[in-house]
């Protein structure tokens, strides 16, 4: 077995051990683009190594994704498969886990109208809110990994050979999740202690709001009375521990959804739906974005925000340091798993449960009546950069440096 071979079983074991922790006897469901099937084949393999039942694979297609967007007619794309989303509510009220394999083409539905993306991106949401609601309020666990595929390698490294664009996205995916060191896994125990005590300062702080201030944001947000910060890795509804993405470098909580105020600019690329959104900026009143520009991905980013009342509000706050791998890195992956783990991020969209005390076992209404946002879309863009500070208020309006310059100030 090659050096490639090993680092590749090491990753899936990794993705499979940690990241997803399967139990014995239990399912997994694996979602893979069709490149990626000798990493999904991999998974598969260290899955039922370790114990499980049966190994579900779920694949998709972007190249055929987008001849039926530039082919098919408009009522193709106002319906799902009632039995595709009643399968996969089955599969997680029977404690099935959910692993995610997300490599896309950065552009490959440049052509497209984006209207179209955004009707089958809300048909979809629609159609698996019920299962939706298992993986955002971690009843069950799920990851959510990343594998090189050709187009996205030439994308990140353009100047390059296809191979020579492939094996550098390997080579820095193996060493971004620590599979290069002897012991991964000893390696990610260490990280999520690292994490965990950054969560535990946010915790005992309880900020009622950060003030986001750089050479081009300016924007305060309110935190809900009851909200926690989470990262690293949680408890699923079986008290079995997880990480859902693989890389994480965040810390992160939930909005109050009327408490956003100012003005933000993006720093990085946003990939929404085989599109690009660039250079944008937001501006928010009483948690509404009330204005924003794009000098790439306009009319894209103008869908995405008119999803449904809840995708003009945010749904999460997350902190990442400047100065972390990923960032030191210097590549733009032109994927949100890896460079929302680059930066400082917020979240257009539907909260997470678990960023509340009790929000699990919340009913829909008592969410949102403790402040949360609800939507039928969650999707993260980078706000972070090396200018960045945070200030924390408190209750008693006592200020923190929670980041100086991109990084954690404590």
């Amino acid at each position: 077995m090659n050096n490639f071979e090993q680092s590749l079983k090491k990753y899936a074991d990794l993705a499979v051990g940690v990241g997803i922790n399967i139990q014995k006897n239990q399912t997994l469901v694996v979602n893979s683009p069709i490149e990626c099937a000798e990493f999904a084949r991999a998974i598969s393999e260290a899955a039922y190594k370790r114990g499980a039942k049966n190994v579900i694979m779920r694949w998709n297609d972007e190249k055929s994704a987008l001849i039926k967007y530039l082919n098919a007619p408009e009522e193709a794309f106002n319906e799902f498969s009632k039995f595709e989303a009643d399968e996969l509510a089955d599969l997680a009220k029977n404690d099935a886990a959910f692993l995610t394999i997300y490599a896309q083409d950065p552009e490959i539905l440049k052509p497209v109208d984006p209207t179209r993306i955004a009707t089958a991106n809300k048909v979809r949401s629609i159609a698996l809110k019920e299962f939706r609601e298992y993986t955002m309020s971690s009843t069950v666990s799920w990851n959510i990994v990343s594998v090189p595929t050709e187009a996205w390698a030439k994308k990140v490294f353009p100047n390059t050979s296809s191979q020579e664009a492939m094996d550098k996205l390997w080579d820095a995916i193996f060493k971004i999740v620590r599979v290069d060191k002897e012991d991964p896994v000893e390696a990610w125990n260490e990280h999520l202690e690292t994490i965990k005590k950054s969560k535990s300062f946010l915790n005992e702080k309880k900020f009622k709001k950060l003030h986001y201030k750089s050479a081009i944001t300016d924007l305060v947000i309110e935190l809900p009375e009851k909200h926690l910060w989470a990262g690293g890795g949680e408890f699923n509804g079986k008290k079995n521990f997880f990480v859902a993405n693989m890389p994480t470098e965040e810390v992160y909580t939930l909005p109050l959804k009327t408490g956003v105020n100012g003005k933000v600019s993006s720093t990085k690329p946003l990939n929404y739906g085989g599109n690009l959104i660039d250079n944008f900026t937001l501006t928010f009143k009483d948690g509404k974005v009330v204005d924003f520009t794009a000098e790439q991905g306009y009319d894209t980013l103008k869908e995405l925000l008119d999803t449904d009342e809840g995708a003009r509000y945010l749904g999460e706050v997350a902190l990442v340091p400047y100065d972390s791998p990923i960032s030191n890195s210097n590549i733009v992956f032109f994927n949100t798993l890896f460079d929302e783990n680059a930066s400082c991020h917020l979240a257009f969209g539907n909260a997470y449960p678990t960023c509340l005390v009790d929000g699990s076992e919340m009913s829909q209404e008592e969410f949102i009546n403790a402040g949360a946002n609800t939507s039928l879309t969650h999707v993260d863009f980078m706000i972070g950069s090396s200018d960045l500070d945070i200030i924390g208020i408190t209750e008693n309006d006592e200020e923190f440096y929670v980041f100086k310059n991109g990084n954690w100030a404590f």
